[in-house]
C-alpha cells in the first residue's frame, strides 16, 4: 500500500513539474489616453494547448482585440512590439479561421465597468518550436478584431483592431 502511494505521488510531482506557464503584466502604452493594465497566466495543458488567463482593466465596453506581437519590446511603449507573430507570412484571421497569424488570438469583452475576464484556449501557439510565444509581447487593441472578415485595408493585416492600449512581455515561470 504505500509503494502505491509513493508511486502515485511520484506521477503526481512529475505532472506538475512538466507543466509550463508564464505570466503577462500588461502595462498602458499611453496613460494619457487610455490606463488599461491587467495580469494573465498562460497554461500548457496536456494537450500542448495553451490556456491564457486573468483580467484585464480600463477598457471601454465591447470587444477589444487581442493577439501576441512579433517582438518583446517596450522600449517605445506598445508601438516598438512589431506587428502580429505571424512566422508563416499569411493574412489575418480569428482563432477558428484555416489560415491565420500565430498571434491571432480574437477578441475579449469588457464590461460596462471596463473589466474583461479573459479565458482563451489555443492550439497554434506554443512555449517552444517555430511557433514559441516566450518573450513576445501580448497587445490589446481599442477595438474589436473583425476576424480578417472586414471591407477595409487594415483587415487583412491586424483585423482593423484600431490603437493598442496596452502590452506586455510573455515571460516563462
Amino acid at each position: 500500500m504505500n509503494r502505491m502511494i509513493i508511486i502515485l505521488l511520484g506521477i503526481v510531482v512529475a505532472t506538475i513539474a512538466e507543466q509550463k506557464t508564464a505570466h503577462v503584466h500588461l502595462v498602458p502604452n499611453n496613460i494619457k489616453t487610455r490606463n488599461v493594465t491587467g495580469e494573465l497566466t498562460l497554461i500548457q495543458n496536456k494537450d500542448n494547448s495553451i490556456q491564457i488567463t486573468g483580467q484585464v482593466h480600463g477598457l471601454t465596453e465591447g470587444l477589444h482585440g487581442i493577439h501576441v506581437h512579433e517582438k518583446g519590446d517596450l522600449r517605445d511603449g506598445c508601438m516598438s512590439t512589431g506587428p502580429h507573430f505571424n512566422p508563416e507570412n499569411v493574412t489575418h484571421g480569428g482563432q477558428d479561421s484555416p489560415v491565420r497569424h500565430v498571434g491571432d488570438l480574437g477578441n475579449i469583452e469588457a464590461n460596462k465597468n471596463g473589466d474583461a475576464d479573459v479565458n482563451i484556449k489555443d492550439f497554434i501557439i506554443s512555449f517552444t518550436g517555430k511557433n514559441n510565444i516566450i518573450g513576445r509581447a501580448i497587445v490589446v487593441h481599442s477595438g474589436e478584431d473583425d476576424l480578417g472578415k472586414g471591407n477595409t485595408t487594415l483587415s487583412a493585416s491586424t483585423g482593423n483592431s484600431g490603437d493598442r492600449w496596452a502590452c506586455g512581455i510573455i515571460e516563462a515561470e
